[in-house]
């Protein structure tokens, strides 16, 4: 063989196995593409992806623990996260964005659980997990962790109730101010409720508050000009940033002593028991919750199996059957709250036990 032709043969070999091994590779890579797997590519991203900004609960407690709780199960995670701010289709395109980004695993407490389905089956078919977080959103997500919503709205019925007493007759009129139709919690929270309420009282105005104190106010007014301030015995608010709306219109029409509930337990409304302008809130401990959800993520992302964690398995409203993982509410009045939000560290006393609450946070023993 000539040297021109050695050179031609030698050339042709190594363009054969360079070939070879580049398709070995595209394969491996489609492979891992296909799956979601970070194992062999090292992408172990994780993200977060919550609702709004103007309940506090969200960017002052779920974030800060959720990832604290993956860093410490999985220290070479990268974390992303972003906030909707109360709007779906900008959640839609932050669910894109992190799908765009690598992200294998997103945990997202949907703005909108309808409306987000889409951008979830998108997501799945590129391979990515998805962990409805709180809320349970519609499409085919891995898991869900939350807290029995229907119990919470249960608790915050029979706490109604409860602060009532003598007074609660099927005559005695209550006003209903539920949450944001859009969040299939809200749907649990008011069934939750009128399994208590139902038949014990009047429920005699129902309105929605979209999770907003501004509307939750106006919804207030108009049942004050509809049923008269006199005769409204109690008020079912299905959160504590809607009973703040609710608790100043009460204030301004001069309604003082009546019962209103609230939920979550945000500092404003264990201020508010403490004062006795609202008489009750549902604690949901937002650490387990946090964790719960980090704990999914994690395990989603290394391929385990996760029945030993999510036990339940709940119906979606698109009709997808999700593995979940229930935690267990609880109702906090004046009585209980040294033994539930300052026991477990979400509050010290002097963060409740402010100048302006000092004289009630003493009647209240709490200083």
């Amino acid at each position: 063989m000539n040297a021109t032709m050695r050179r031609v043969v030698i050339g042709a070999t190594a363009v054969s196995m360079a070939l070879s091994i580049a398709a070995c590779g595209k394969a491996g890579d489609d492979k891992d593409s296909d799956s979601g797997s970070s194992s062999s590519s090292g992408n172990k991203s994780i993200g977060l992806l919550l609702p709004d900004s103007v309940t506090a609960r969200y960017e002052k407690f779920d974030k800060p623990y959720f990832d604290a709780k993956v860093k410490a199960l999985c220290s070479d995670c990268k974390l992303e996260y972003a906030n909707a701010a109360a709007d779906s289709a900008k959640q839609a395109q932050q669910v894109s964005s992190m799908v765009t980004k690598g992200v294998k695993v997103i945990v997202i407490s949907a703005q909108d659980s309808a409306a987000i389905k889409s951008s979830i089956q998108a997501a799945v078919d590129k391979g990515v997990k998805v962990v409805a977080y709180d809320r349970l959103a519609q499409g085919p997500v891995s898991a869900y962790v939350s807290f029995d919503n229907v119990k919470v709205g249960e608790l915050q019925g029979q706490a109604l109730l409860d602060s009532l007493g003598a007074k609660a007759t099927p005559k005695a009129k209550v006003v209903m101010i539920n949450g944001d139709d859009a969040d299939p919690n809200a749907g649990q929270f008011k069934e939750g409720a009128h399994k208590a309420l139902d038949g014990k009282v009047d429920i005699a105005y129902e309105q929605s508050g979209l999770w907003k104190d501004t509307v939750a106010a106006q919804k207030m007014s108009a049942a004050i000009t509809q049923l008269g301030a006199k005769n409204i015995a109690g008020v079912y608010a299905a959160n504590d940033g809607m009973a703040g709306g609710i608790a100043n219109t009460l204030k301004g029409a001069k309604i003082s002593g009546i019962p209103l509930t609230g939920q979550d337990a945000e500092l404003a409304g264990i201020q508010r028991i403490v004062a006795g302008t609202q008489s009750s809130t549902v604690y949901k401990a937002f650490k387990p919750e946090a964790e719960a959800a980090a704990q999914l993520a994690v395990d989603l992302l290394e391929g385990k199996d996760i029945k030993a964690l999510a036990t339940e398995t709940l119906t979606s409203g698109s009709g997808d059957k999700v593995p979940s993982q229930l935690l267990t509410p609880v109702s906090v009045t004046k009585a209980n709250i040294n033994d539930t939000v300052v026991k477990d560290g979400l509050y010290t006393v002097a963060d409740i036990c402010t100048a302006e609450y000092a004289a009630a946070c003493k009647t209240a023993g709490l200083q």
